[in-house]
């Protein structure tokens, strides 16, 4: 089901909730130790684990932003609304990074319910490398806050 920004605060899937910038930090901390998780899964050649981790990278990293915003989600795919509609639109943030949101999205849930679906080697290693541009990527747009 395809979302649009507005239908995820509709139903709920986005919430406002206090801004909190202990929480984005929270988020980032998990994002990193995630690339970690998918770093050693690579390593130890188990492309499909390390697909799910530097999954995991991407959305807590999107997540932090949410955090120090002062929302909650209940959907993956209004995260990247929600991005898009508060940053990409605003000219703050390119439009690159929530097609990559969207797309590992998608791989994320081939990943774990197709029975067909196995990840190569060369796709966890460019999964890895895109998780860990986005995660500098929103450490870049965190930090900018303190300069508006």
């Amino acid at each position: 089901m395809a979302f649009r920004y507005r239908d995820c605060i509709n139903k709920g899937l986005l919430r406002k909730i206090p801004p909190s910038h202990q929480k984005a930090e929270m988020s980032l901390t998990k994002a990193d130790k995630w690339s970690d998780e998918a770093q050693n899964s690579l390593d130890s050649q188990a492309f499909d684990a390390s697909v799910m981790a530097s999954y995991l990278v991407i959305f807590h990293s999107a997540r932090s932003i949410l955090f120090y915003d002062g929302y909650r989600e209940k959907s993956h795919a209004c995260v990247s609304r929600y991005l898009e509609e508060k940053y990409e639109k605003q000219g703050k943030l390119e439009k690159k990074w929530i097609e990559l949101f969207d797309y590992y999205r998608e791989l994320r849930h081939n990943n774990q319910y197709d029975l067909s679906f196995f990840t190569t080697a060369d796709e966890a290693m460019k999964a890895l490398e895109t998780a860990n541009k986005f995660l500098d990527r929103m450490k870049k747009l965190l930090n900018s806050f303190g300069n508006q």
